[in-house]
């Protein structure tokens, strides 16, 4: 029988695969004509076969994320799909994505049918592994995601990202039977066998590990026996606090006192679905009606109640039992070996886990391996994977955790950003970008301005350079704007400060970047220079850098730049045209009290700023000291805001002048013309501003209460 959604039942549709061993190596190698999977000598499974997909996923030039169906090949693409996706993503309520994700509903209805199939309904049969459907099709060179299951062993604890994450990996997803008693050393021999085989037949891809609370043990396990493997582990709410958890207790009830076994399901039950009220207040919170929202919410809570026979046929009395005691075994396996886990390691921990302390497990693992990083979910319960509002895709971007090749590449394994995050984003800055109430202007071809963003070249590589306004704040509305106008992906080259640190200290957390990793940055180096312009990206970059963006008192405005041309040579090589850009309104809205010169004459503050400096890479070495910047950050008094005005200049041609330019001489010329652009382009703004009637807050709030609050404010006449 055929599950509803995502998978085949294991009895009807599947084919068995046969192993064949190695003579040379004495490894299992998969049959080079079929596809098949490294199985221990005691245990067979099958594999559902992956159906035709009819989606492909490609990415423009300019790194643009796109989508083809095969009708629009054959009819053509429809008007809508013209449209820039990102703009179209934030007009509706509801995305493409938002409406095919699946839901918790959807893990039960699928685990009913899982089960039902398992030997005629016996829940019998071995461990296999099995590809989901759903998943959409991969890029070239994926990698492989063994997803290994919690305590319920399902192996559908994903599907709510199975599409997403089928986008950039090849998924196989473990099933253990309900009634199958498979030791957890068999567990970890089965797993690791795949690994071997898979690396075996592909030994220069990553393959990727993600577990949870069980699954995460055997994940460790496998690590550690497998040391010269290339494994990236994603580790969800750890088993390994199994001894600090109120799970243990659950053992001696199961065996003395049954009737504890349906408060225990409720328990699980109520701590998978998580926080219903919370879910729906984040379903308020993104513009949805209210009553909409209560309806569905109560809808919800019935469904899942109907479903607690589901959860028992998952878990019944005996098989709980037994999977509670593999966990506590698997926890003491994995704990006693833990300092041999070398592996690369995203840890993910949930603030409201009602099964395992992991919050305080997350912590104490991030000391303990070596490759480590955490992100944590304040709000989210122990089956993380299974709530709403998270999405492991995202997440993976986020912490620049994907990759295909032995090392991660910031420029090739970039994935951009779905219509979804990008409106998440836009929902998470809204206030900001209404009090800030940008204007873009920018130049056409022939000298002319405009307002908007048209000048904008769209092929590139285009190298932007311009002026770093205080703390960065220009960068948001920036990258944003010409997103949602232009369907230009704006590459950052940033501090190395956002990607890695040399040791842990005061500097705050990576997870705090991972937002600007989605969109595209980069760590600032002439190698990443040379892929973005070489791939013909738009790129990002201020020659001021910290310096610039963390300037002193009475220096806004002010181009704080190295003496040396850095950037004119390198963009004459690929033929990338330069827009020289300036941006205005810091001073509108924070004014700074407390610079680094002041903080450097208190003894305690310049050991601290010198202790921050030492945990990240420094972007330049052997410049004047007038260009280097210890980290820190200026004191600002926000002031009533005002508003952020951007001018773009007439981007400057450097095709077929390479030759010209290896000139030092002649580079630096160049150099200092687009630095005067820029000066200009400043003096321009800051001039014309004065003009604009609604450069107040209270006029733009004045003018949006009668024109509608989503409207564009008016600016000064050009």
């Amino acid at each position: 029988m055929a599950a509803t959604g995502g998978c085949v039942a294991f009895s009807t549709v599947v084919r068995s695969c046969q192993v064949t061993p190695s003579p040379s190596s004495g490894n299992l190698r998969p049959n080079p004509s079929q596809r098949q999977f490294a199985v221990s000598s005691e245990i067979q499974f099958t594999k559902t076969v992956r159906s035709e997909t009819k989606r492909t996923t490609s990415f423009g030039e300019n790194g643009i994320f796109k989508e083809k169906h095969k009708e629009e090949a054959r009819e053509g693409v429809t008007k809508e799909k013209q449209k820039n996706p990102y703009e179209l993503g934030l007009e509706r309520n509801e995305s493409d994505e938002d409406r095919s994700r699946k839901s918790l509903k959807d893990y039960f209805e699928e685990s009913k049918d899982l089960i039902r199939s398992e030997g005629g309904g016996g829940g019998g049969g071995p461990p296999r592994w099995f590809s989901p459907l759903d998943c959409g099709s991969r890029l070239d060179d994926s990698p492989l995601l063994l997803y290994l299951p919690g305590i319920d062993g399902v192996g559908l604890g994903l599907i709510m990202h199975h599409q997403s994450l089928g986008e950039i990996f090849d998924i196989w997803c473990l099933h253990i039977p309900v009634k199958d008693r498979t030791s957890f050393t068999d567990l970890v021999k089965l797993v690791e066998q795949t690994v071997r085989s898979e690396n075996c037949h592909s030994p220069n891809r990553p393959i990727y590990l993600v577990g949870e609370s069980l699954g995460a043990c055997l994940a460790l396990a496998v690590a550690v026996r497998n040391p010269d493997i290339d494994l990236s582990l994603i580790l969800a709410n750890p088993g390994t606090s199994f001894e600090k958890s109120q799970l243990q207790h659950l053992i001696p009830l199961l065996g003395i006192i049954p009737v504890q076994y349906q408060l225990s399901l409720s328990y699980m039950l109520s701590s998978m679905t998580g926080d219903p009220l919370r879910m729906a207040m984040d379903k308020v919170m993104k513009g949805l009606p209210l009553q909409q929202t209560a309806e569905g919410l109560l809808k919800d809570v019935a469904a899942m109640s109907s479903y607690v026979y589901v959860l028992a046929s998952i878990l019944p009395e005996e098989t709980l039992l037994w999977k509670l005691k593999m966990l506590k075994s698997a926890s003491a396996f994995a704990n006693s070996r833990l300092h041999a886990v070398k592996a690369q390691t995203l840890l993910l921990t949930s603030g409201r886990d009602q099964l395992l302390p992991s919050e305080d497990e997350g912590k104490r693992l991030r000391r303990a391996l070596p490759k480590c990083e955490i992100r944590r979910f304040n709000d989210n319960g122990h089956y993380l994977f299974l709530e709403d509002g998270v999405d492991l895709v995202t997440v993976i971007k986020g912490a620049s955790f994907y990759r295909r090749g032995k090392c991660h590449d910031y420029v090739f394994d970039y994935i951009p950003p779905t219509p979804s995050e990008i409106k998440n984003i836009c929902e998470s800055n809204r206030l900001f970008m209404r009090a800030t109430s940008p204007v873009m202007l920018s130049t056409l071809e022939d000298g002319k301005i405009v307002k908007g963003l048209a000048g904008i070249p769209s092929e590139g590589p285009v190298l932007f350079i311009g002026y770093h306004m205080l703390l960065g704040y220009e960068l948001v509305p920036m990258v944003m704007n010409l997103l949602l106008e232009r369907n230009i992906l704006m590459r950052g080259m940033a501090h190395p400060m956002m990607f890695t640190r040399k040791k842990e200290g005061y500097l705050p957390e990576l997870s705090s970047f991972d937002t600007y990793r989605t969109m595209g940055a980069v760590p600032v180096s002439g190698t990443n220079l040379y892929k973005l312009l070489s791939s013909k990206a738009h790129v990002l970059l201020y020659p001021g850098g910290l310096r610039e963006a963390c300037h002193r008192k009475g220096e806004q405005y002010k181009l704080i730049w190295p003496e040396q041309s850095e950037f004119v040579r390198m963009a004459a090589r690929f033929g990338a045209k330069i827009v020289p850009f300036g941006v205005a309104g810091e001073d509108d809205f924070g004014e700074i009290v407390f610079d680094y010169d002041d903080q450097m004459k208190i003894p305690f503050l310049k050991d601290f700023i010198k202790s921050l400096s030492e945990e990240a890479d420094t972007v330049r070495t052997g410049l004047n000291s007038e260009v280097n910047q210890d980290i820190h950050s200026p004191v600002v008094l926000p002031k009533f805001p005002g508003r952020f005005y951007y001018y773009f200049g007439k981007p400057i041609e450097t095709e077929g002048r390479m030759s010209e330019l290896r000139d030092k001489d002649n580079a630096h010329e160049l150099y200092m013309q687009v630095k005067s652009e820029v000066e200009k382009c400043l003096a321009f703004l800051q001039e014309k501003r004065e003009s604009d009637p609604y450069r107040n807050l209270l006029a733009r709030l004045a003018y949006q209460s009668t024109h509608g609050f989503d409207s564009e404010v008016p600016t000064f006449e050009l």
